[in-house]
């Protein structure tokens, strides 16, 4: 593919490893592209789309957990990591995806979720049975207090206590997110072991990278401290806001397991390992996680649930990580499957369109790699699902005060005439958003104005300019509503300009304009418009 060939070319005069500076595109496979009419997207699914992916621009796809699993939390709760699940095909279909992929000059980053498993995994149920089996120390059991009650008072992500009696070791087991989802103890020599096995077994499937899931929460407190209160918590939404999570995760020998799968990474050449990190620690666990030696990068919820985008978070975010040598590299995504839609968290809806091809130019303007969601190319809105249509177990368990994910996670429109709107034949797990019809694949790519066009331009301009792909990255202003900031590599260097607001504002031309959205004139900037000009 000329585009794959010419980038190729363009990261190996400049001694680059490829994902420095890289565009991902992640994909939920549920909701990606159905290829059997049972209303849930699959891997052959994804196969027969990629062409559009490819035709976007990016350097490789992120595929959410597609392992096997009883779907209690969608995938990421996993009860065998060498085996595609059913619903998603078979590991045929995975290396025929794999295969495709690499025709078309995309690399494959897969989801590996190595904090918790499946309460069905295979291990958790051996370690169930006895406190003298093989395998009785890979998950987290503790005797309960002389009142029977839990050891600590550590809480779920999803609501309540985060641990749960177990009858048969007469013990209670830790889990961070769902009761499904028992903790493995990453301190286990028997589990860290294991874990490096299923990073080898897909990379020798031919993976070219992962995504390591909540990697920070791999590792618990052996002494079962007790987590501190919140004084003032921001949200009151789940119990788990009650507490700072100083205990329950975030532990020093996370960084020791970090370096063993950088080593088994770098021995399989250009495999690309990327964490994952949430929390109120998450910004100084990015820089600890990717320091030399360990993973190649990270990123956190600087943008995923910011309510407003504003030219100070972008500073405070890009000022954390300055281009040192002994600092790793950031990476950044406004959107994924997690997190609401960005055009509906951050502009009225009269705005988003202008609104969606700035956020894709300043998003393509950072210094790091960046992540796309799928859908957001197309600018999809977020849906509101009704309750009888939830999907998602955090938000039926704390409905209404949690936003559901399921708003996010809906179908892709492919065809704007077709009753499954080209996703499926049958009947879609969710709902499409009544605005996602107009917003399909092909009606975009029948308008050469449309945002899936704009978004291929965009992803040109960052991967033509060393500047933007790889360059250092310099504040110039961070007002209220104005954002300038310079990308410089080498003798080039490019001033970015972003009006994060409705109304228009003066602009001092700095040089020739190589790219523009929106109204700009010689000294206007109008509301939501951006330019980079070459100085």
């Amino acid at each position: 593919m000329p585009h794959a060939e010419a980038l190729r070319e363009t990261v190996a005069a400049a001694a680059e490893p490829w994902w420095r500076g890289a565009t991902i595109y992640q994909i939920y496979p549920r909701s990606f592209c159905d290829s059997d009419g049972d209303g849930v997207g699959d891997l052959p699914g994804i196969t027969e789309r990629l062409h559009h992916v490819a035709e976007l621009g990016v350097d490789a796809v992120w595929i959410s957990p597609f392992f096997a699993s009883p779907m209690r939390d969608f995938g990421y709760d996993v009860s065998d990591y060498r085996s595609v699940d059913p619903i998603f095909g078979t590991n045929a279909d995975f290396d025929a995806l794999v295969a495709r992929a690499h025709q078309l000059g995309l690399r494959v980053l897969i989801d590996l979720v190595f904090a918790h498993t499946s309460d069905e995994h295979p291990w958790f149920l051996e370690s169930r049975a006895s406190r003298d089996n093989d395998k009785a120390d890979w998950y987290v059991w503790a005797d309960p207090k002389p009142d029977g009650s839990p050891p600590n008072n550590w809480q779920s992500v999803f609501g309540g206590p985060s641990w749960t009696w177990d009858a048969r070791r007469e013990q209670y087991y830790h889990h961070n997110f769902l009761k499904e989802q028992p903790q493995l103890n990453g301190h286990s020599p028997g589990v860290q072991e294991a874990l490096l096995d299923i990073v080898r077994y897909w990379l020798e499937r031919g993976v070219d990278g992962f995504r390591f899931d909540a990697v920070n929460f791999m590792m618990h407190d052996r002494a079962l401290t007790d987590n501190p209160p919140v004084a003032n918590p921001k949200q009151r939404t789940r119990p788990f806001d009650y507490q700072h999570h100083f205990h329950n995760q975030s532990q020093p020998e996370i960084l020791t397991f970090l370096e063993r799968l950088r080593t088994l990474c770098d021995a399989h050449g250009a495999a690309f390992a990327l964490a994952e990190v949430g929390g109120e620690q998450a910004a100084q666990e990015m820089i600890d996680y990717t320091a030399p030696g360990r993973l190649h990068s990270a990123y956190g919820f600087d943008f995923l649930y910011a309510e407003q985008l504003t030219p100070t978070l972008v500073a405070e975010a890009a000022a954390r990580w300055p281009d040192r040598p002994d600092l790793g590299w950031p990476s950044w995504a406004f959107e994924n499957h997690d997190a609401p839609r960005a055009v509906s968290r951050w502009v009225a809806p009269e705005h988003r369109l202008q609104f969606a091809r700035l956020k894709m130019l300043l998003l393509a303007a950072l210094r790091g790699s960046i992540i796309l969601f799928q859908g957001e190319e197309l600018g999809l809105t977020q849906v509101e699902v009704p309750f009888e249509l939830l999907q998602d177990p955090e938000a039926i368990a704390n409905w209404p005060q949690t936003l559901s994910r399921d708003g996010v996670r809906t179908p892709m429109p492919w065809c704007a005439c077709e009753p499954g709107h080209g996703f499926t034949r049958g009947r879609p797990w969710l709902p499409f958003g009544e605005d996602h019809a107009a917003l399909s694949v092909d009606a975009q790519v029948a308008d050469e104005r449309s945002l899936l066009h704009y978004t291929r331009a965009v992803i040109a301009l960052r991967n033509s300019q060393p500047a933007l792909r790889w360059g250092t990255l310099e504040i110039v202003e961070a007002g209220e509503q104005r954002l300038v900031f310079d990308r410089v590599r080498e003798r080039q260097r490019l001033r970015c300009t972003f009006n994060l607001s409705e109304g228009a504002l003066a602009l001092a031309p700095a040089g020739r304009t190589l790219f523009a959205t929106g109204h700009v004139t010689t000294d206007t900037i109008g509301g939501y418009a951006a330019a980079i000009e070459e100085l």
